[in-house]
């Protein structure tokens, strides 16, 4: 999944200036004597007065953007028809700090046009918005139309029709059913003064200031206050995001479990990151909900601790070492093997040719020794520069962790960048030829990501083969709340190859050893029920081993209010077939001050 730090840089100045590439323009029927703000929404996405002239559109000004490039204000007819498809709002796009306040009773005249936030491409819906506007305050003060009430009992239990298959599955052209769909339900208030009551927070502040809502507290639910997203077909339809006109300095600062009681109010929008968002003049108190950061049990003597992490981007400028060396030692109580995913190279993004990353290791090493935690020793194989994706010139790649003291490595001479590892019989068991080594790195499925690190480690006289992966990101996907449903996801083609690819190589050395211990671990970019896991678990060489904990213990990330997978540990059978311990140690996802967007995992089992 793409960091929010970097994806979101713009969420707040979203280009609002229409063009042939981001508004969608129509052929459209003759002007009627007065317009309406509910004519011109229509009973569809798409206004029939799109790329016409109106005159004279009345409403009542319900709130002011003036910063940004999505400067304007939103106006409500006051006076609503008796049809729940059409929307009484509409956003009056000014380009610069609008001359209006929050009461004024306006007439507006302008071209109608469909913004598609994002552009065409994105594959998102589009915002109806009057442009070019003439605007002439008729007077001030007047009372806001009241807000309409969204909540468990309003939103409908059904996400979204199907789109129009003639359409490119797109539901733009459908007629809208707000009873019975909650995508449609949102679009009938497009626009809209809306208001939100005793709101549970299903995604932590953002640097963006910005949060998610639920209004279904009981849907799909787990006990620290989030909405798991368990299944393509369980989007959570009570997730709303919440912004705010106000200033940010003034924006609630939450956790996931907190909640914004009495009302949170103002006009509904849509925007690229999230769809549709309450753009808040009135928020709720928030009263804190007193989530804590977990803490795994300590591995006992017998048991070998391996654990999967993403330290996002970590390169040897952040801030971060201390705050990550706490984590690892304390919640995760020190586990004897670590995948780190999103190791930076020793000048981070500095795109100069640099690509060890020693510098970057041994500080976050030197940091858990600070933090009471064991001298880790550490392998890893530097990628070629610029080859596997992720920040230009950062490098990132996986690096394993071991504390000598519990584990030794079993060093192979031969693992490099561009050269395959494979898999030999020695004394009658399987073994490595390079440790550690990449798994098939000039396979077509790695372009532009990070290969997987292999490598053979010893417990106790046992062999445990682990295999570090940081799969292709979800970067491309259309939004759940995309013009398209279900939505495309295109991304998951390039996971389905990386995940056949591992597959193969852990067929190859059980087909060596049947009984060989295998771990395959990482960030996975995947739901546990997705088709990249079950490519990685053909024919039961591998288990997604999260599957173990209750679906409501199922995530290891939050976004846009879904709690969700994209980090797995998955075993071969003979540590399936015995006791194993499994935790998702949730100290990130669902923090406002989190050091990582991931929640690390960690298994514990007896080889």
């Amino acid at each position: 999944m793409p960091s929010r730090r970097t994806a979101r840089i713009g969420a707040l100045t979203v280009a609002a200036v229409c063009s042939t590439v981001s508004a969608v323009v129509l052929t459209t029927p003759a002007h009627a004597d007065t317009i309406h703000i509910h004519d011109i929404q229509g009973t569809t996405r798409l206004s029939p007065y799109a790329g016409q002239a109106v005159t004279d559109v009345a409403g009542i000004v319900t709130g002011v953007r003036t910063y940004g490039s999505s400067r304007g204000f939103w106006i409500q007819d006051p006076n609503a028809d008796d049809n729940p498809a059409t929307s009484e709002g509409v956003f009056v796009f000014t380009s610069s700090v609008p001359k209006v306040a929050v009461g004024d009773s306006v007439t507006v005249s302008g071209t109608i046009s469909e913004y598609v936030p994002g552009g065409a491409a994105s594959g998102n819906q589009s915002i109806t918005e009057i442009t070019k506007p003439v605007v002439t305050v008729l007077s001030g003060g007047n009372p806001v139309p009241a807000a309409t009430v969204v909540s468990a009992k309003s939103v409908p239990a059904l996400y979204s029709a199907d789109g129009d298959t003639a359409s490119g599955g797109s539901v733009n052209g459908l007629t809208l059913k707000p009873k019975k769909y909650a995508l449609d339900y949102y679009e009938s208030l497009e626009g809209m003064n809306i208001r939100v009551s005793d709101a549970r927070v299903v995604t932590a502040t953002d640097p963006y200031a910005e949060l998610w809502v639920t209004v279904k507290p009981n849907e799909n639910d787990n006990r620290r206050g989030g909405s798991v997203y368990g299944s393509y077909t369980s989007q959570n339809t009570g997730r709303l995001q919440i912004q705010s006109l106000g200033a940010t300095a003034d924006f609630p600062t939450a956790n996931v479990g907190d909640e914004l009681t009495g009302t949170t109010a103002g006009p509904l929008d849509y925007n690229s990151f999230g769809g549709y968002t309450l753009v808040a003049n009135q928020i709720g108190t928030l009263e804190q909900g007193g989530l804590e950061r977990e803490t795994t049990q300590k591995q006992s003597r017998s048991e070998l601790a391996v654990a999967t992490y993403n330290v996002e981007n970590l390169d040897p400028g952040d801030a971060s070492f201390a705050a990550h060396a706490s984590a690892i030692v304390n919640n995760l109580r020190s586990p004897d093997i670590l995948s780190l995913e999103e190791i930076q190279d020793n000048n981070g993004a500095t795109n100069d040719g640099t690509v060890a990353a020693n510098q970057t290791v041994q500080k976050l090493i030197d940091a858990i020794v600070a933090a009471g935690g064991p001298a880790y020793d550490w392998r890893s194989i530097d990628p070629e520069n610029n080859k596997d994706g992720g920040e230009p010139g950062g490098n990132i790649r996986q690096v394993f962790l071991f504390n000598p003291e519990r584990v030794s490595f079993t060093d192979r001479a031969g693992g490099d960048a561009t050269t395959a590892v494979g898999v030999t019989k020695v004394n009658g068991k399987a073994a490595l030829t390079a440790s550690p080594g990449r798994v098939d790195p000039a396979n077509a499925a790695w372009t532009a990501s990070r290969k997987p690190l292999a490598g053979e480690f010893v417990f106790r006289g046992k062999t445990v083969f682990v295999i570090a992966n940081h799969f292709t990101s979800k970067g491309g996907d259309q939004g759940l709340t995309a013009q398209y449903q279900p939505p495309a996801r295109s991304s998951e083609t390039q996971r389905h190859l990386q995940a056949t690819t591992v597959n193969t190589f852990v067929k190859e050395i059980l087909a060596v050893q049947k009984n060989a211990d295998v771990i395959t671990l990482g960030d996975i970019n995947d739901f546990e029920f997705s088709d990249t896991a079950k490519l990685l678990e053909d024919d039961g060489v591998l288990w997604s081993a999260i599957k173990s904990l209750p679906k409501s213990e199922r995530y290891t990330y939050d976004y846009q209010g879904n709690s969700q997978v994209l980090d797995q540990i998955l075993i071969s059978p003979s540590i399936r077939k015995d006791d194993f311990a499994y935790d998702s140690v949730h100290i990130n996802s669902e923090f406002n001050d989190q050091i990582s967007d991931h929640d690390p995992q960690v298994l514990r089992f007896e080889p």
